[in-house]
This record gives C-alpha cells, structure tokens and sequence, in this order.
C-alpha cells in the first residue's frame, strides 16, 4: 500500500512546488503558513553544511531547505508525536529518508539529543505568542504552535546558540512586536544579528513578520535589508513572493 493511500482520518497531501515535492497535512490541528516558506527562502544551508529546525511541525521547512539549498543533512526537531509521524511519512513520500531526519523530542533539550557544536545552520519557526498575547487556541496542537506552552523564546535561542558551532548561523522568523526582545535575548546567548528583514503585507502596510540571521560569536553588525511586500493588490502576490513559493 502506498502512502497516498495510507493516510490517516483528516490528512491530506499537497503539492510544494519545489523538486516535486509533497506534505501530509492535517487541516484540523496545525498547516504549515507562509511564514515557513518564506524562513526556507531567507536561510541559507550551504555545500556539505547540517541543519536543524527546532519545532520542525509536519517538516515542511527541512522538505523546504533540501529542495532550495546544497546542505547535506537536514533534522527536524518536534515535540508533538502526531507531528513528527506526519512529518516522518512526508519525508518517505518524497524519498528523502537519507537527507531528512525527524527525532522526536523537546526543544528544551536540544543540546542535550544532539550534542554541543554538532549544526552549521539552525532554523526555527517558533511559537509567537507569549502569555501577554492573543488567546491561546483550545485544539492544543495548534495552541502549541502558536502559543509558548512548551517552550520559551529564549529556550529555542538558547538551544540554538547550545547545538551551532562557533560561526555557525541561526535563521529565525518573528514577529515585529517582540524585536526588541528576540535581539536581546539573542545577544545574551552570543548569538549576534547580522541581517534582518521585514515583512509588510501590502507595502502601505506596517510589518507583520521579521526573518533575522544571526552568526554564533559574530562581530557587531547588522544588515537591514529590502522589506519584503508580500500583496501588490487584493490577494494578488507580488513576483518575489511567487519566487520565493516557486509558482
């Protein structure tokens, strides 16, 4: 039996536009949004280079990172088991078991799985949402993607800055709200950002996400670049989205 035809109650695939490659969702607990793919177009995974993304989800940053980068392995770290299951059979669909891993387990204890200096590169597409923000969603696998119920802002850089070896580089996508915070908190952990850019949904429009680099023991300077303007009218994208997505 194939894994198309093997899909769970509420699971569907869909297509990436990347190399043919597919994911298994389910749109009743958690789908992968833009944020993500538009993390897997501004992180940068170079020739012989490991990388791990933190609260990986259903995978689609890892399928993401393989498919636009010359990295040689990818993991994804998830806490969520039904996540990781889904995550795990979307990298058997796309054939991908010898470049892809998915591990069960906490952030919180990245370190301690992997080992200190053991990645070139780190991703995360964390929860946003801290107890000062928004409600917390009751179907719990969307409230922990959404909401820091199991793992802090700090906690992800901190792991990040743990698992990266010396020069090592940590792409993150935020929101702008908590800027001042993630740069914070990113400094303390010696993780020093070097590149930023902000997302607009319309380019009239303030910022709504932030994608930052930071380079483990980097020196101090930070290159802010060109905002990203995601609509050029009324659910029409404009070219460098439909780039980044591969439409």
């Amino acid at each position: 039996m194939s894994i198309e035809d093997n899909l769970l109650p509420g699971e569907r695939i869909d297509e990436l536009h990347r190399n043919g490659y597919k994911i298994i969702q389910n749109v009743k607990k958690f789908c992968f949004g833009m944020d993500a793919v538009l993390l897997s177009g501004f992180a940068n995974v170079k020739q012989k280079e490991t990388a791990l993304d933190l609260g990986t989800g259903t995978g689609i940053i890892p399928i993401l990172l393989e498919a636009k980068t010359k990295g040689s392995h990818f993991t994804g770290l998830e806490i969520q088991e039904e996540s990781a299951d889904m995550a795990r059979r979307s990298v058997a669909l796309n054939q991908l078991n010898d470049k892809i891993d998915i591990i069960s387990g906490d952030i919180k204890e990245a370190s301690r799985l992997f080992g200190a200096a053991s990645f070139d590169v780190v991703t995360s597409n964390p929860p946003y949402m801290n107890d000062n923000h928004g409600i917390t969603n009751p179907e719990l696998p969307k409230a922990i993607a959404r909401h820091e119920i199991l793992c802090t802002l700090e906690d992800v850089i901190r792991e990040a800055a743990r698992v990266l070896r010396p020069g090592g580089r940590f792409y993150m996508v935020h929101r702008p709200f908590r800027l001042v915070e993630i740069i914070n908190t990113l400094s303390v952990y010696k993780l020093e950002p070097k590149r930023m850019k902000l997302v607009h949904p319309f380019l009239d429009k303030e910022p709504n996400m932030v994608l930052i680099e930071s380079i483990k023991g980097g020196g101090s300077m930070i290159k802010v670049e060109a905002p990203l303007i995601v609509y050029k009218e009324q659910n029409v994208y404009t070219d460098e989205i439909y780039d980044i997505y591969g439409y």
